[in-house]
């Protein structure tokens, strides 16, 4: 009998600990025997190759034993509403749930909390320290002060997005397991295992379906007619913090899971459903069970599944004054009864059938090959411990660039966006809260989706405009005495949590009100893309205008250089230490926000047209942020003060090159002019990309004193890439597959195992960048730059794109071979509202094409 037979929830534990703690610690031989006599189930696999019904694209992940760590073994699936990682175990599954909204801490936790904001009587206070900081600075003769503390405010009870327990199935069968394996298809978003007990083959299939809102666990047997007794029990063993929930028998087939993330706090709820046709389902309270306990038996079936469906009573939308920010909606079982009672109107193979289709209608606009030959040979695991650095392997790395689209499919299309571990956390309390670090994590999540064609972005922008929105405007008005537009900084969970979040010197990492800035871009590019008006007008417009509006009265003017100039002050280039005026990367960022106001306007139907000149106004008059200092470098701040050795994680002095285009697509006319120690400048493109190729250089590959994380890796990929330079890009992107890639490609933090999605989902962005290009430009009555693989490395030499977006509702098919392109088909959307532009096609230096965007347009390209 395998461990997670036993059900107390004690021993469960340890024993899971145990064996975990064994695999870490023991070789293998050791491990195994020690494990035998303790009676968990070895497994033994003599598939020579992919099972059965893996993709024969090679498109998954497939595996020869179960997975016992969490964060490198276990395979996700999900919906975006729900999520789950499986180990893959035979006689036992236990299957780690996650509801996406289910936090700890804000407003269930502390009716008292408020966004960690100041109160509304000491905004006049503020104002007034916030003068004597911005004067402390300017006076300074470093130009920098040591910290903001006075101004900033703790983050009591912040919260953190939590696991929500474990379903486990149970599979009444003793006999030894063999012919075992399984894998996660990236074709069809379906996990499955197989395996054989003695002469009896068995298959398992997992999903969660986004048109149900409901997860799937399907078993059976290939050759016996009727499946052992099956058993379905819920446990929170293994989450410490979690309550004991109460676990009943809503009626004969179906659990009700009801629990409290913690007292007081968040309700949540599970209702899971067996089904099996020509079997009997019963119910069975636990006697003397306290809180109520109850399981799910299945007896006499010949296929059985189960359906669950979870929901908390949080509602994003009572996140405002109206609502007192109480962020409470109601009980969730009503609407949890009627998705289940949907969930299981059909058959099984009709639910699955429907979860394909809808998965691959998603997914299949957009196609990539790297010339791969998939290795059907050679399990997942053992394929990346053998992978090297600058070697590199085609296969694998398209498998990851597939994958990456799928946990952003998997993981955005819900109510809230995708979290800094997706949707998959399996903690009470997991790292840096599994929240929304918005200072490069939320934002690299997403910088695949509009190129490579994927519709995920409306949770996100929902998630800004109703938790970032309306108790940003309050933070707006009480910390900086702003009464347009809204504010956030570097660190935000599901409760408006705006303020200035104060820890320790922690102004390198909370003060940042760019936050805003930067997903705005998002918005904008959003549009710039799809060309989608009426969204424009409705949503992505009054969000990027009520940001601009913010920045419009937060610049100042440079009291410290004196130039005539308007700074952010006082900023932090993003979770660095000095505390100054002007920083590099908040003057890129409003200036391309300024920029998609100006661009946007008219599609928008505005007719504020004094807005719209103050925006033109002020963007004249800023600071570009673009200063090459005393060693070539691109300075991070105003104030020359980058030092050579410096590796730290962050790029934010070069988001102008990527995934911004101040640098990228520089022009002296529009940028350049400017007084450097009172001698005016006037610096070229070639200039300006040398000092970021210089700073680039110096910051090292990724693996600084201060972090090694997958994400940092991936950002240094796409900059080599814009750069083209496709030596040190394949270099860069090897290298974090070597150092941050778990066997179940999970991106890692750091080796020591902290999971944090955002390399997983800036990976596919990376690539693309060295494939294609075509970044924004500061006017649209600019030509647009469209650049064919300007990074290629060897090892894709061969290869096709399709489906591809670009600016300007545009789509673009085109392959290469032998290194050079062969065809290139772009066709311009039938509608494109109004937004015609040039486009320019360039290929090794030269352009190769050049055309009108006009609606309907298509132009071939063969000739290179």
């Amino acid at each position: 009998m395998e461990v997670f037979q036993v059900l107390g929830n004690s021993l469960w534990a340890c024993l899971l600990q145990a064996s975990t703690t064994l695999h870490v610690i023991l070789p293998y031989s050791a491990r195994e025997r020690l494990l035998s006599a303790l009676g968990i189930v070895t497994y033994v696999s003599l598939i020579p190759s992919a099972p059965p019904g893996f993709p024969n694209s090679g498109n998954g992940l497939w595996y020869t034993a179960p997975g016992t760590i969490w964060v490198k073994e276990f395979l996700p699936i999900g919906n975006g509403h729900l999520g789950a990682m499986l180990p893959g175990g035979t006689i036992q599954e236990v299957t780690q749930i996650n509801i996406e909204s289910l936090w700890s801490g804000g407003p269930f936790q502390d009716p008292s909390y408020n966004g960690g904001n100041h109160l509304p009587s000491e905004q006049s206070k503020i104002a007034g320290k916030m003068q004597n900081i911005r004067k402390a600075i300017f006076s300074s003769t470093t130009g920098t002060i040591d910290n903001i503390d006075e101004i900033m405010t703790p983050g009591d009870t912040y919260g953190s997005y939590a696991s929500a327990g474990h379903l486990v199935a149970t599979l009444d069968s003793s006999g030894s397991v063999s012919k075992y394996a399984r894998w996660l298809d990236l074709d069809e978003a379906v996990s499955r295992t197989t395996w054989s007990d003695g002469s009896t083959t068995f298959l398992r299939e997992s999903f969660c379906s986004h048109p149900l809102q409901a997860c799937v666990q399907y078993l059976n047997t290939t050759t016996l007619h009727v499946l052992p007794a099956v058993t379905y029990a819920y446990t929170v063993a293994g989450v410490d913090g979690l309550p004991t929930p109460n676990v009943t028998c809503l009626d004969d087939r179906t659990l009700s899971i009801r629990n409290y993330v913690s007292i007081p706090g968040m309700l949540y709820e599970i209702l899971a459903q067996a089904q099996a046709p020509g079997g009997l389902v019963s119910c069975s309270v636990v006697s003397g069970a306290s809180p109520p306990n109850a399981t799910l038996t299945v007896l006499g079936a010949s296929e059985v599944w189960i359906s669950w469906v979870g929901g908390t009573n949080y509602d994003m939308a009572a996140g405002n004054a109206a609502a007192n920010y109480s962020f409470q909606g109601p009980d969730p079982h009503n609407n949890l009864v009627t998705l289940l009672s949907s969930a299981n109107r059909t058959s099984y193979a009709e639910m699955l059938n429907e979860h394909v289709k809808d998965y691959t209608s998603l997914v299949t606009p957009f196609s990539l090959s790297l010339g791969q030959t998939p290795d059907l040979n050679i399990p997942t695991d053992q394929i990346l411990a053998g992978y090297r650095t600058s070697v590199g392997d085609a296969y694998l790395e398209w498998v990851l660039f597939n994958y990456g689209r799928y946990l952003l499919a998997s993981s955005a299309r819900g109510t809230l966006p995708a979290n800094l571990q997706g949707l998959w956390a399996d903690g009470y309390s997991n790292p840096w809260g599994a929240d929304y670090h918005s200072n490069i994590n939320i934002q690299m999540n997403y910088w695949a989706a509009e190129m490579s064609n994927l519709d995920v972005t409306q949770s996100l922008f929902d998630y800004i405009e109703d938790t970032w929105g309306p108790r940003g405007a309050y933070t707006a008005q009480v910390l900086y005495n702003i009464s347009k537009g809204f504010v956030t900084h570097g660190e935000m969970n599901i409760f408006g949590h705006t303020g200035m979040k104060l820890g320790g010197n922690s102004a390198q990492w909370a003060n940042y009100p760019e936050s805003n800035a930067w997903m705005m871009i998002h918005a904008w590019d959003h549009f710039d893309h799809t060309n989608d008006v009426q969204w424009w007008k409705t949503q992505g417009w009054p969000l990027v205008k009520s940001v601009a509006s913010f920045h419009l009265e937060k610049l100042i003017e440079d009291l410290h250089f004196n130039d005539s100039t308007l700074v952010t002050a006082p900023c932090n280039s993003p979770e660095q230490v000095p505390i100054t005026l002007g920083c590099a990367h908040a003057q890129q960022l409003i200036w391309q926000l300024f920029n998609a106001i100006e661009n946007g306007f008219e599609a928008a139907g505005d007719t504020d047209t004094a807005f719209l000149d103050a925006v033109i106004s002020k963007r004249q008059q800023m600071d570009k942020g673009l200063r090459i200092g005393q060693w070539g470098q691109l300075q991070e701040w105003k104030v020359d003060m980058d030092m050579p050795d410096d590796t730290h994680r962050h790029l934010s002095h070069l988001i102008g090159l990527y995934p911004g285009y101040a640098i990228a697509s520089y022009s002296p006319e529009l940028q350049g002019g400017l007084i450097v120690n009172g001698t005016f400048m006037h610096y070229t493109k070639e200039q300006i990309l040398n000092a970021a190729e210089t700073s680039l250089f110096h910051r090292g590959i990724g693996r600084g004193p201060d972090a090694d994380a997958g994400w940092e890796k991936v950002w240094r990929a796409a900059a080599w890439a814009q750069l083209a330079n496709e030596t040190e890009f394949y270099k860069e992107l090897t290298h974090t597959i070597k150092s941050n890639i778990a066997p179940n490609l999970f991106s890692l933090y750091t080796s020591d195992g902290i999971f944090q999605i955002d390399a997983n989902l800036g990976y596919p962005a990376a690539v693309l960048n060295a494939l294609l290009q075509a970044p924004d430009i500061a006017n649209i009555n600019v030509p647009l730059q469209v650049t064919l693989l300007p990074a290629l490395p060897l090892t894709w030499s061969t290869g096709e794109m399709k489906g591809a977006r670009i600016r300007g509702g545009i789509t673009l098919d085109f392959a290469w071979n032998d290194g050079r392109p062969t065809t290139a088909i772009f066709t311009v959307d039938q509608n494109v509202a109004g937004r015609e532009r040039d486009v320019i096609v360039n290929y090794d230096g030269r352009v190769v094409a050049q055309f009108r965007s006009n609606g309907g347009y298509s132009q071939t390209i063969s000739s290179f």
